[in-house]
């Protein structure tokens, strides 16, 4: 059984940088890891992804302020986001998809395992 827990959401000021965490347990490879987000009233959002193999997909509008990374050897997966801004507020969540790696474009359906996830608020 996979299991997912995020930590590492905070309230934060506009410009500054925060660092996500998401443990994974129960994970076999092949597997893929996404970052989503959802802010209040809006949908369920892709940020980026990353699989077993290190490949690394972006959702375009956080390509180069949001990096996903991932330390095998415990199962960790960070998100580091820099450059926050207002519009970054949301709750963050980790998913997994096992038996492939990621695919070209970062979508909900793909995912059958999900983190609880972990606020962030990024202030003006």
């Amino acid at each position: 059984q996979v299991q997912l827990a995020e930590s590492g959401g905070a309230s934060v000021q506009a410009g500054g940088s925060l660092r996500l965490s998401c443990v994974a347990t129960g994970l076999t490879i092949p597997y893929c890891i996404g970052w989503f987000r959802q802010a209040p009233g809006k949908a369920r959002e892709g940020v980026a992804t990353i699989d077993s193999d290190d490949d690394i997909t972006y959702d375009k509008s956080k390509r180069g302020r949001f990096i996903p990374s991932r330390d095998k050897a415990k199962n960790t997966f960070d998100l580091l986001m820099n450059d926050l801004r207002p519009e970054d507020t949301a709750t963050y969540v980790c998913a997994a998809r096992l038996g492939g790696y990621c695919y070209t474009l970062i979508q909900e359906p793909d995912f059958a395992y999900w983190g609880r996830g972990t606020q962030v608020t990024v202030s003006s």
